[in-house]
């Protein structure tokens, strides 16, 4: 698996480095000293993973990851704050590394990642991996259970680990990532409007151009209101052209 550092502190990038050698399926192909360095080695380079420093000169790593709309493989937060744990999770990263990072602990991750690397790529070779509107899902939250046919769920909102599905009334939390639940939905029927939302196609109500080339969706049942980035606007619109 290909890996890209990035951090404002040579010393770090080396101990890192020096770290990922004991893990010999991990090949580090690149390094950036700040987030404007990296925007361009991930669309050359595509890695399965990034390492990336929170705190650095310019945009922090949080600020970055808000408004990159390119290629983006799995994120390990690496950094030197405990403070920043629960909003790395926010926005969906793998894991989280505190500095000085130890052996055991990146162990950890890259069993994650491995695990994760692994299940996106059963999810592509099978055949049959995607749910279409009729299929019906299993989902508990907590102590209530609902079996759910697809084509009743209208949105599904990242909230780090979990997902949220919206549909009638209810609003469960299912453990997965928003990225595996894009794996396995049907494209024609559900779309990845941005990077916390998947909106189903047919509850859509209303469209409005919105900020920076961007479009807003009105959503039927509740009206939920949800922002289609620009980069994503381009596949919507071409998905629904004639």
């Amino acid at each position: 698996m290909k890996a890209i550092i990035v951090d404002d502190e040579r010393l770090a990038r080396n101990e890192l480095k020096r770290l990922l050698e004991n893990f010999p399926h991990i090949e580090v192909i690149g390094e950036a000293a700040n987030t404007d360095e990296v925007s361009e080695l991930l669309e050359t380079q595509q890695p399965d993973v990034l390492f990336l420093d929170i705190q650095m000169p310019g945009k922090t790593g949080f600020e970055w990851l808000e408004t990159w709309e390119g290629y983006l493989p799995e994120v390990i937060f690496t950094t030197a704050f405990d403070a920043y744990a629960l909003k790395a999770f926010e926005v969906n990263a793998l894991d989280y590394l505190l500095k000085p990072i130890d052996l055991s602990r990146l162990s950890d991750s890259i069993q994650k990642l491995e695990k994760q690397v692994q299940a996106q790529t059963r999810a592509t070779e099978s055949p049959s991996h995607k749910l279409g509107a009729q299929d019906q899902i299993f989902v508990k939250d907590g102590e209530k259970c609902w079996f759910v046919r697809l084509d009743r769920v209208r949105l599904c909102e990242s909230m780090g680990n979990y997902v949220r599905l919206f549909f009638d009334d209810q609003k469960p939390l299912v453990l997965k990532s928003l990225n595996a639940m894009e794996d396995r939905l049907d494209p024609k029927v559900f779309f990845r409007a941005n990077r916390k939302h998947i909106i189903n196609l047919n509850y859509i109500d209303k469209i409005e151009p919105w900020f920076s080339g961007g479009l807003q969706v009105t959503l039927m049942g509740k009206g939920e209101k949800i922002e289609i980035s620009r980069r994503q606007s381009i596949r919507f619109k071409e998905l629904l052209s004639l």
